[in-house]
Parts: C-alpha cells; sequence; structure tokens
C-alpha cells in the first residue's frame, strides 16, 4: 500500500480489502456448496426414480417417466425406451452425459445383464445455478460498497482524535510556557501515548528556546560593551592629530569592522525578539539603493585588493523603505560570501525594481549541494579555514522572517549569482513605508 497516502484513506483501504476478502470466501464458499449439494441431491434423486422404475412387473410400463425431464432407457427396450449405441458405452453409476450441447446427469445401473439408464435434463440446474449466482454477485458488490461506506465513517471517528492532537500540536501557543499539556484532554489509548510524547518534545522544545533567548541575549549584552569600547576608541585615535594617513585608514577600517559587529548584533537580537513574526520596520529603515552604495563604499576597497573587478549596476531606485538592519545583513552577507570564494575575474551587484542579485565568478556551488548552502556550518569549499559556514544561514533565516525570497543559480562555466526578490510593487506596504 503506498505509504503516501492519508492514514483515513488507508483505514479505509483495509477495511474495504478486508471486506472483499471474506464477502469473496463466502461468496465461493456458498456457490461450491450449493453446487456439490445439487449434484449429491441429484444423485440420490436419480437412484431412487431409477430403481422405482426398475420395480415395475411390466415392461410396458416403462414407457412411463417418473419426471417430465428424465428419459428412461433400457438394453431391450422398445420404441421411446430403446437405448441408442452412444448410452451403451456409459459405465455404471451417476455421471454427465452430452448429446451435442445438450447436458444431462445419468444414472446407469446394471440388473440380470441388462443395462438400464435414466436421463436427466440438466437446463433447470443451470438456470438455478445462475440465478444464484446473480444473487451472490449482487451481494458481494453490495457487501463492498457498504464496506468502503462504513470505512469512511468509521475512519472519520477514529481519526478525530489524530486530527484533533494534530491542530493542538500546530497551533503556535503550544510554545508558550503557559500553553496546557495534551496527554490530559485523550485516553489512555496509542493516541493519550502520543499526545504525552508530543508533551515531551514541546516541553524540551520550550527549554531549549528559552536557552537560546537567553544566550542571544547576554551574548549580545557582552558584546556591546567591548563593542561600545572599540567604537570609542576609533572616534579618540581619529581625532587625534598627528595620526599619519595609513594609520587613519586602518582605524576607519576598524570602526566600520566595529559598526558592522554592533549592526549584526542588533540583527540578532531582532530576530531573536520576532520569534518568527515578521519583524517590524523600526526606526532604522533604508531604501535598497542606499544600502547598496553603503555596502559598495565598504566592500569596493577589500574586493579590488584581491585582484577583483567590482561592477555595480544601481538601475532604477524604487521609493519603499526596508529593515535596514536585515537588509544590510542580507546584502552584506552574499557581498563578502563572494568576496571569500572568489579569486579571480568579477563581482557583480545589480539592483532590480524587486530586489537585488549578488554574482561572481568564482568556484561556484555543485548543484546537488545547492539545497544544503542555506543550513548552517555548510561551507562551498571546506579546505577554506576560513568562516563557520553560517553566513548563507542567517540570510535564509532572515528571509523567511521578512517574508522574501533568495535562490542561488549556477553561472558558466564557473562562478554562481544569488538573486533576492524583497517586494513586489504591489505588496510594498507590507514590508516598509514610502519614503
Amino acid at each position: 500500500m503506498d505509504i503516501k497516502h492519508s492514514l483515513k484513506q488507508r483505514i479505509v483501504i483495509v477495511f474495504a480489502l478486508m471486506s472483499t476478502l471474506v464477502a469473496g470466501v463466502f461468496a465461493v464458499g456458498i456457490i461450491a456448496t450449493v453446487h456439490v449439494v445439487e449434484k449429491r441431491l441429484t444423485t440420490i434423486s436419480l437412484g431412487g426414480n431409477l430403481h422405482r422404475q426398475l420395480t415395475q412387473d411390466r415392461v410396458e410400463d416403462w414407457r412411463h417417466r417418473p419426471e417430465k425431464d428424465e428419459l428412461f432407457y433400457a438394453d431391450e427396450g422398445i420404441g421411446d425406451v430403446a437405448m441408442s449405441d452412444d448410452l451403451k458405452n456409459l459405465k455404471p453409476g451417476f455421471q454427465e452425459f452430452f448429446r451435442g450441447t445438450k447436458a444431462y446427469y445419468a444414472m446407469v445401473e446394471t440388473v440380470g445383464g441388462r443395462r438400464y439408464v435414466l436421463l436427466r435434463d440438466q437446463d433447470p440446474f443451470e438456470k438455478r445455478e445462475r440465478i444464484l449466482f446473480a444473487v451472490v454477485l449482487v451481494g458481494f458488490i453490495l457487501s463492498v460498497l457498504l464496506a468502503i461506506l462504513l470505512g469512511r465513517l468509521l475512519a472519520s471517528r477514529v481519526m478525530a482524535p489524530v486530527s484533533r492532537l494534530a491542530g493542538q500540536v500546530r497551533h503556535r501557543d503550544q510554545l508558550l510556557e503557559l500553553a496546557p499539556t495534551l496527554a490530559h484532554d485523550y485516553a489512555g489509548d496509542e493516541v493519550g501515548a502520543l499526545a504525552r510524547s508530543f508533551d515531551e518534545t514541546l516541553g524540551r522544545l520550550r527549554a531549549a528556546l528559552g536557552r537560546e533567548k537567553l544566550f542571544t541575549s547576554d551574548v549580545s549584552h557582552e558584546l556591546r560593551t567591548p563593542l561600545m569600547v572599540l567604537a570609542t576608541s576609533c572616534e579618540l585615535l581619529l581625532e587625534y592629530p598627528r595620526l599619519d594617513e595609513r594609520s587613519r585608514t586602518q582605524v576607519q577600517r576598524i570602526s566600520k569592522a566595529t559598526a558592522g559587529m554592533n549592526q549584526l548584533v542588533e540583527t540578532f537580537l531582532l530576530l531573536a525578539r520576532t520569534e518568527g513574526k515578521h519583524a517590524p520596520l523600526g526606526q532604522q529603515h533604508s531604501s535598497l539603493s542606499q544600502m547598496a552604495e553603503e555596502l559598495v563604499d565598504v566592500w569596493r576597497r577589500p574586493i579590488e585588493e584581491k585582484g577583483l573587478q567590482f561592477i555595480y549596476e544601481p538601475g532604477a531606485d524604487a521609493p519603499i523603505r526596508f529593515n535596514a538592519p536585515l537588509l544590510r545583513s542580507v546584502m552584506g552577507n552574499l557581498l563578502r560570501n563572494a568576496w571569500h570564494y572568489t579569486d579571480q575575474g568579477f563581482i557583480r551587484l545589480t539592483l532590480t525594481h524587486h530586489g537585488f542579485s549578488v554574482e561572481d565568478s568564482g568556484i561556484g556551488i555543485p548543484e546537488e549541494k545547492q539545497a544544503a548552502m542555506f543550513q548552517p556550518f555548510v561551507r562551498g569549499d571546506e579546505q577554506r579555514g576560513e568562516g563557520l559556514g553560517l553566513g548563507l544561514s542567517l540570510v535564509q533565516r532572515i528571509c523567511v522572517n521578512q517574508h522574501w525570497t533568495v535562490e542561488v543559480t549556477r553561472r558558466e562555466p564557473a562562478g554562481c549569482c544569488f538573486t533576492v526578490v524583497l517586494a513586489a510593487p504591489q505588496t510594498a506596504s507590507h514590508y516598509g513605508v514610502n519614503g
């Protein structure tokens, strides 16, 4: 049986198959029993009729037939009772006899060296058998249809607790600390055991989510202090008048990296607070072109220092505002990923009316690995020691949170292209406000 069928369908199918098997066995049994009993009764009846016929005192009385569908013959019979050649070869006892297409039951006895035969037409028996077969067939079909109907009704009742449990498990409030347990609503049967298992699993899930919230909160809180120290120190160093140009450039890079780290911490905090809900726009918002120009200034120098060509195609700017920290994380991680896995060629950032794409001529991603690239701790090239493989996972998590979509396609002869669709024009108000 196909396991892709629903449990309710499988119950109905099993019920129907079982009923079909039972009804079929009964139907075959009824037909076989009637056939055997009828043959036995016919043997007894023909034997009795032939015996009565032979007890007649005068041969002339043999013209009298015991039944209207019977024929009597004798070796030395005269006229109608004269035995034909085809009857002389019959063996003593009960048997079937055919004359052309006509079928008879025959009872043969030998008394005093003379052979006697009594024939009975099979047509009445065949008619009764056809009627019996039709009745049994109709009963069989009705039994199967009734079994399917009853199976559907019973399956609905049997599956009602399971469907109810599935609805309760799907309810997102079950993840809340104050959500009631499921097991007390069910009997101590298999469904109750399943409910208890869900309670235990949900309890462990709540505990894991609680630990994740505490960890995210604690780490983000602890990181803010050193990041603030770094940012303040960079500001003081930049105000130092004797700082040479090279040192000033390095301090500015440290300051930008610190700001990026601080924005990343804010992103993690925002995602942790939303818990799968759509993150609000908040006070930090930006258009797509503004964010692209900001990140172009950040990434142009490291990309070109690596000997790569950085191409920026701004396209048409749409007056749509997005959550700035989340948009920065998505675009920045894709640019960082392209920079990390591209050793020669180019990196291209292209803005479109509905989003943007980041294209590179790097090592690319095999097709069999593309689906796994958005999972945590998965890297495109395991031999490259840098990074933990969390960048694309964060991109996917943000896109799911914001109802954006991200896709990766392979370039020929090498490289890949990440395409992010932020919002269609008719749904722009859902993702942001016009500025």
